[in-house]
């Protein structure tokens, strides 16, 4: 029952009422000029009535203009206690990062202004409607960023801080969009692993374990307390957070060695101090984001994404940016092309063998110790020009000279007994212990427009000795991702069992905002059957899933692929060859009866979609307009972007 109104609205604080209804306003006078007054637009004059109304000096008001953009989310205390929750860790500190870059801008006598966009958190998402409005959220972000960038038309540059999954790329879409500003990124950092207990991937899995008794409520409880181990920055491992960090640093956008710094501590907020001072000498020097991003830049930040062993999510990213920056979009031919050429060097989480965290590869020399090796190889545009106003071979230099670098080094040696090569190691090593290429593409009368999985993080107890996955078994198809983990929970009649193919359609953009499917990865990951069972979907997948897991299967179900063909019982058949980077996905066979698989085609030809295909009911309409817009310009394969000009022309 409500409360009454007198408990709800009065009150008996009386210095409520004692209001004023004007005042002195600020002292001082603007430093205007008759030139001002008649050649400026009136807008730039009111600016500076708005800024001396906030407090700002008014005799500073000709300084210039900076915009700090970031993605804070919550309302943190001074002391850090939260006031209010934000959605994930990676935003919850990076307003201390924005307050470091706007000191120093001031401190270069400019004036920095703020505004603050933040993101979703794809792990609280998961499993739920609200995984729905994730990837559709990144260009939401983008265009709002980019409209807040316009709204400051006296901006001489901008600052964009961001950590996580959506919004990293965001800002990186945003800020490649204004061809003829300076911009700069500093990466919001990562949070620390826990001294004893389970990793922000590893712990998304406890719900599924238990089902299964393989953990007790006590053990979930406690591990799903902790895995958070420091109160900001992205996750522990190498997923869409952490990829989007190295990608930007490869790109030339963020200060070398700046991806992946442990949040809150000096070195952190260190980056964002130099970060304004660097971005001060580019609008000096006249450097525009233009001048960085160059197609050339585009593939050092592709070579970085395969020896990283980085999240595939970047195939959507990565094209995006390019595109906002007016480049050419990567194609699956060249991210086939890049990762046949380039081997994987670090052993972080996700991928193996050990799987060191995030922080240990920023101390093993993060980015830059990469590039030494990639450079090494000739596998980099030296040429390519940095935010530091150098091209990447003088960063490079410097970096391998560095007292950063052997402090760092050696504090992950001593401190937590790490070889830093044993973190970033050279070719020769890699190839000993087995660490193969990032991602296939495979095809196949599944997939006659492509798929994608991380081949690299295939459990090698399920790869043949000669570098191939190979599994053939019936497929277990499902609509939904709820119906799924229930039977991967074993909580319907059919359980999902070893040898089984889980098959998840209606997932993808028309049908679902092409959701993340972690929930299921995770599961499958850390149940002891998990390694033995496939998944082939129209979704796409978390940057911290492995195995077995082949996503962005076009067409969709819902677009007319023939995956949405499929029944349960239907034998398909899958080839991943880790070494040489094809793969296969095919119907090839229906109950006892075995065929080729252009056969497997024909009969897929022949057969109408199954009946129960359709956009999932709760799918949002905002979602749905983002999905057909992105569809006729591009398509996941082009990066979800919106193209004004192929839109234009489908309306002719």
């Amino acid at each position: 029952m409500a409360s009454p109104l007198a408990d709800l609205l009065e009150t008996d604080q009386h210095d409520l009422f004692e209001i004023h209804t004007s005042a002195t306003g600020p002292s001082g006078s603007l430093p205007l000029t008759p030139e001002m007054l008649r050649d400026r637009p009136s807008g730039d004059i009111f600016g500076m009535t708005q800024n001396a109304g906030m407090g700002w000096t008014p005799e500073q008001l000709t300084r210039p203009q900076y915009l700090v953009l970031s993605t804070q989310g919550g309302i943190r205390a001074e002391d850090g206690q939260p006031i209010a929750l934000g959605y994930h860790t990676g935003h919850w500190e990076v307003g201390l990062l924005m307050q470091a870059a706007a000191r120093e801008f001031d401190r270069h006598e400019s004036i920095p202004f703020a505004a603050f966009v933040s993101d979703p958190c794809d792990g609280r998402s998961q499993g739920t409607t609200a995984m729905m409005d994730s990837l559709a959220y990144r260009n939401d972000a983008a265009m709002v960023l980019n409209r807040l960038i316009r709204s400051l038309p006296t901006r001489r540059g901008v600052l964009g801080v961001a950590t996580c999954d959506k919004g990293l790329p965001a800002m990186m879409i945003a800020l490649a969009s204004h061809h003829h500003l300076p911009t700069i990124i500093v990466p919001g950092g990562v949070t620390l692993p826990v001294d004893d207990g389970e990793d922000a991937g590893k712990v998304q899995s406890i719900g599924a374990r238990f089902a299964h008794d393989e953990i007790t409520l006590e053990y979930a409880a406690d591990v799903g307390c902790r895995a958070c181990a420091s109160p900001g920055g992205g996750c522990q491992f190498l997923g869409t957070a952490g990829t989007s960090q190295v990608v930007a640093e490869a790109l030339g956008l963020c200060l070398p060695h700046s991806a992946l710094a442990p949040s809150g501590q000096p070195i952190w907020l260190d980056n964002a101090v130099r970060s304004a001072r660097a971005l001060v000498e580019l609008a000096a020097a006249r450097i525009s984001v233009a001048d960085i991003l160059t197609d050339q830049a585009i593939e050092n930040a592709m070579v970085l994404h395969a020896a990283c062993g980085g999240s595939t999510n970047l195939l959507l990213h990565l094209p995006a940016v390019a595109f906002a920056a007016g480049r050419t979009r990567p194609t699956v031919d060249d991210w086939n092309r890049i990762n046949r050429q380039v081997p994987r060097l670090v052993d972080v989480l996700p991928n193996g063998p050990v799987g060191h965290p995030t922080v240990q590869f920023f101390l093993a020399g993060g980015v830059p110790e990469l590039l030494l090796h990639l450079r090494e190889l000739g596998l980099l545009h030296l040429d390519a020009l940095t935010v530091t106003g150098h091209p990447l071979s003088e960063s490079l230099e410097w970096w391998e000279q560095s007292e950063r670098r052997r402090r760092l080094r050696e504090l992950l040696a001593n401190r937590d007994g790490i070889n830093p090569d044993d973190v970033i190691l050279d070719p020769d090593t890699a190839r000993q212990r087995g660490l193969t290429s990032t991602v296939t593409f495979p095809v196949g009368n599944l997939a006659p427009e492509g798929s994608v999985i991380k081949s690299t993080a295939i459990d090698p107890d399920v790869v043949d000795d000669d570098g191939v996955f190979r599994m053939t078994g019936p497929a277990r198809v499902f609509t939904t991702e709820r119906d799924a983990i229930a039977a991967i929970k074993g909580q319907t009649d059919q359980p999902i069992q070893a040898g089984d193919i889980v098959v998840l359609i209606c997932r993808g953009p028309l049908g679902a905002g092409m959701e993340e499917t972690y929930q299921i990865t995770s599961a499958l990951r850390y149940l002891d059957f998990g390694k033995h069972v496939a998944v082939i979907t129209d979704a796409r997948f978390s940057g911290v899933s492995t195995g077995a897991c082949i996503g962005h299967v076009g067409p969709e179900a819902l677009a007319g692929g023939p995956i949405g063909k499929l029944v349960d019982g239907d034998t398909l058949q899958i080839t991943v060859d880790t070494i040489h980077l094809e793969g296969q996905i095919d119907l090839v066979g229906e109950g006892q009866e075995r065929f080729d698989t252009q056969e497997g085609a024909d009969r897929l030809a022949t057969r109408d979609p199954r009946p129960d295909l359709s956009a999932d009911a709760d799918l949002p309409p905002e979602t749905r307009i983002w999905a057909l817009l992105q569809q006729l310009s591009g398509g996941t394969w082009g990066g979800c972007v919106y193209d004004p000009d192929a839109l234009a022309d489908a309306l002719k």
